[in-house]
């Protein structure tokens, strides 16, 4: 008995066909769309901040924005008593609204 060689391109043009066949066969559904269940996110409103860190990024101090020479005075302060040095650096934090 001799088998029929079959090459690849044939087995996927068959299988290719087999698989439109029945995607016409299904009818396709439309898809409804959701209604959103997320809630709006809150507009939080953020304050600047002058702190003080030291090395290893702990926050020493917290100065108004208005108060950087302050803030850079007490980063020398710290440097100079201490062994490590200390650095002034931007912070924004949450305002809480009551």
């Amino acid at each position: 008995m001799a088998r029929k060689v079959v090459s690849r391109k044939e087995k996927r043009a068959e299988a290719e066909a087999a698989e439109a066949a029945e995607t016409t066969t299904k009818k396709k559904k439309k898809a409804t769309k959701r209604k959103s269940r997320a809630k709006a996110a809150k507009e939080v409103r953020l304050k600047a901040f002058w702190g003080v860190f030291n090395q290893s990024l702990r926050r020493v101090a917290l100065y108004d924005f208005n108060q950087k020479k302050e803030a850079e005075k007490k980063a020398q302060e710290l440097s100079a008593s201490g062994k490590s040095p200390h650095f002034v650096q931007p912070v924004k934090e949450a305002i809480e609204e009551a």
